[in-house]
């Protein structure tokens, strides 16, 4: 329930909690979804007799990568694509999240570098297993992995929240 003034708009507060809860969604799905990817690299570890990798990883990241998530949707970058079937929005969403967050993982990366007193670009195409074809591995995994949460975003913008909970959480409407 919203909380309103007189005037009937939000409040201060509700539109932080909003946020909060909008953020921690965000966060949630990327802790999983990094937290997956680290789980498989260790499986692949493990079969070559290394060690495991801690999920320090996936946590972190996913709080960074959760923030910069949030900023591109309130910069609402696909508005122009409301009148067009939503899959247009969800395939355009995913690719854009994908591409920002590999220009911010080189960014990162460079910033380090700096950091360190290591060359600016040592190391920025190193993930994915190297160079142009691990960066492009990395961004069909990361764009394949985003299209549900925009399909689902997506969806619920065009039926409604209460709509969406109701099919996710209510009884299942028996059929004439």
């Amino acid at each position: 329930m919203d909380e309103k003034t007189p005037a009937g708009s939000r409040t201060t507060r509700a539109r932080i909690l909003e946020e909060v809860r909008h953020f921690l969604t965000l966060f949630l799905y990327l802790w999983v979804l990094l937290g997956l990817f680290v789980l498989n690299e260790n499986i692949v570890r493990r079969q070559a007799g290394e060690g495991f990798l801690i999920q320090g990883f996936a946590f972190l990241n996913a709080l960074v990568l959760g923030k910069i998530m949030l900023i591109a949707e309130h910069l609402d970058f696909a508005r122009w694509l409301r009148e067009k079937p939503a899959i247009l929005s969800v395939l355009y969403e995913s690719l854009l999240c994908t591409a920002l967050f590999i220009a911010f993982h080189m960014s990162e990366r460079f910033v380090m570098n700096l950091v360190r007193g290591a060359h600016p670009q040592e190391g920025l195409l190193s993930f994915g297993g190297g160079g142009y074809l691990g960066i492009g591995l990395v961004a069909v995994i990361l764009f394949v992995s985003l299209l549900p949460f925009f399909a689902f975003k997506n969806v619920t913008r065009i039926i409604g929240w209460p709509r969406m909970r109701h099919i996710l959480f209510g009884r299942p409407e028996r059929m004439p």
